[in-house]
């Protein structure tokens, strides 16, 4: 489901039962609490906003709960592991629950401006000593690394002695997107629970719950790709008119006679990758809308904008293993404006691979 943006998203608890979507994932998880046999190190794997944090903070009240083996969600401890701190950095309010996460923390608290990874200063700072101490209040401690692909390499080895020799009450659970950017000893200490998209009625069921009008679902539906955290942005009146301008901006550039557009377009570039990833999106639903309104009447052009769909989704593929933003939208306006040169099955002049 949603990783939330902000405390007030939370609620007050997020218990397994509000988890939609990841039947397998909760299973697994709920199953290893029944039988006591937590693993010490979990890795959230699967795409952004499909529920990967609401799982990790569950866990975290199970873990933690005063009465219940799988988290009440209603008791004092459950409450504070799920709340949010009012101000930055905004980590759960519970002392035993500890957040990583790249920009997290303040400079004035880890000592420097982490721009592109999480450096090994936060590590040391924020994990190494909390974890050589028990616990301050509950039964265990739970450390929660966002994005943990942006590890950076050191910060990943500082990490290494710990994941291989934890304190029996301390629990790590890595979420990622992107499982293959981590370092192999990273994975090999982890073990993984897969969350898969979420199913088009869960994310239309979400955003009716957050006041999304009808009229708006089915088309945030269509560009969220299964994830909850794009479906939302998708319906926000504000980032519509982005996406829109970004759509009319690609669009333009494919049909200019060179590539000075794309290149104007590419370095203008200022959304965070999963802003441009949801721009992207947005592009590609408009060829998907091409194809069916097309296919009966103009069928070539309807074929070509088939081609233009799979080659946006090549591109947000592309961003998504942190490739440059900027080099790959000016890759994909070139293979855009090419695409009409493709016979079924030929490859475009710049190929950015899917998995």
């Amino acid at each position: 489901m949603l990783a939330p943006r902000s405390a007030s998203l939370y609620g007050t608890s997020v218990p397994f039962a509000h988890i939609r979507g990841q039947r397998m994932a909760i299973e697994t998880l709920t199953r290893a609490l029944s039988n006591g046999l937590v693993h010490h190190a979990y890795r959230f794997e699967g795409g952004d906003g499909v529920g990967k944090e609401m799982a990790a903070i569950a866990l975290a009240q199970a873990l933690l709960c005063d009465d219940h083996k799988t988290g009440c969600g209603e008791c004092q401890t459950c409450r504070r592991v799920a709340k949010r701190a009012d101000q930055p950095p905004q980590v759960p309010l519970h002392p035993d629950v500890v957040m990583v996460g790249r920009q997290l923390y303040p400079e004035s608290i880890i000592g420097k401006k982490e721009i592109k990874e999480i450096s090994v200063q936060q590590i040391r700072r924020v994990v190494l000593s909390r974890v050589a101490y028990a616990p301050h209040e509950g039964r265990a401690q739970v450390f929660i690394i966002r994005a943990a692909d942006q590890l950076s390499i050191g910060a990943a080895n500082a990490l290494l002695k710990t994941l291989e020799e934890p304190r029996p009450d301390a629990h790590f659970v890595l979420l990622t997107s992107r499982p293959d950017k981590l370092l192999d000893t990273i994975r090999s200490r982890s073990l993984p629970v897969r969350f898969g998209p979420l199913p088009d009625e869960v994310i239309a069921s979400i955003l009716r719950d957050n006041g999304v009008d009808q009229a708006s679902v089915a088309d945030a539906v269509e560009m969220a790709g299964g994830s909850a955290a794009v479906a939302l942005a998708v319906a926000d009146a504000e980032e519509s008119q982005a996406r829109g301008g970004f759509v009319r901006d690609v669009m333009k550039a494919v049909e200019a006679s060179d590539m000075h557009d794309a290149i104007t377009l590419a370095e203008s570039l200022k959304a965070e990758r999963s802003e441009l990833i949801g721009h992207l999106r947005a592009l590609a639903s408009t060829y998907a809308r091409c194809v069916r309104r097309d296919v009966g009447a103009a069928p070539r052009r309807a074929e070509l904008a088939a081609r233009r769909y799979e080659l946006v989704l090549d591109a947000v593929d592309a961003i998504e293993r942190n490739g440059a933003a900027g080099l790959a939208v000016a890759s994909l306006v070139a293979s855009l404006k090419h695409a009409h040169q493709r016979r079924p099955g030929t490859k475009p002049p710049i190929v950015l691979q899917r998995r």
